[in-house]
């Protein structure tokens, strides 16, 4: 197990398909659902995977319809999990008392829910395209209880376009040789790339204030 794992972080998918043939799918499914899924597994791989498993459909090892839908169930699902896990758990969590007192402010809470009300259409979809980010989003979603046919409506929309965008990002510049030699590279420059919106909220808030 401990080998498999080491070979998933290093998305070594030669070896995962010598070891494991189509079983892949299943392999690469379980990532996906939990990374999403699981709030303490934020360190998998996301969007390098994605883009590697597009490059690897386009050398003809996996079958790129297969893999968009199978990839994009484990991504609405693994959201929905965790969301319903911070609604459930997290709220129990938060509301539990220390010498008197809750761990964490009601006030604190319903800005929370205040906030993904307003923003969390935006908020839920962006999360995707930013590592550590994706994880805990769908689970602050459900500690601020936001109204789970909206947040349900644009996870879906989410899933689809990190799915999609990533995946067949990977697939159409997958006969690329330069990108082929330099996958590390490319994955460095996906997470870059996921992070920037983030970084220009940041500049454009503190500008504001």
């Amino acid at each position: 197990m401990l080998e498999l794992f080491t070979h998933i972080l290093h998305l070594d998918f030669d070896w995962l398909f010598a070891q494991y043939n189509t079983s892949i799918y299943v392999i690469l499914f379980l990532i996906i659902f939990i990374e999403t899924g699981l709030v303490a597994m934020p360190f998998l791989p996301g969007d390098s995977l994605l883009f590697t498993a597009g490059l690897f459909a386009r050398n003809g090892n996996l079958n790129l319809s297969t893999l968009l839908i199978l990839l994009f169930i484990a991504a609405v699902l693994g959201d929905n999990v965790n969301y319903w896990i911070g609604r459930t758990a997290g709220l129990r969590v938060f509301h539990l008392k220390i010498k008197g007192k809750p761990i964490v402010k009601q006030e604190y809470l319903d800005k929370t829910h205040a906030f993904y009300e307003k923003y969390g259409s935006k908020a839920i979809i962006m999360a995707r395209f930013v590592p550590l980010v994706r994880t805990f989003a769908p689970f602050a979603a459900g500690i601020a209880e936001m109204n789970y046919a909206k947040f349900f409506r644009f996870d879906v929309l989410g899933g689809a376009l990190w799915i999609g965008l990533l995946t067949m990002a990977g697939y159409l510049l997958g006969e690329v040789e330069l990108i082929r030699k330099h996958i590390d590279l490319v994955c460095l420059g996906i997470v870059f790339l996921s992070v920037v919106p983030i970084i220009l909220g940041f500049l454009k808030e503190r500008k504001g204030a």
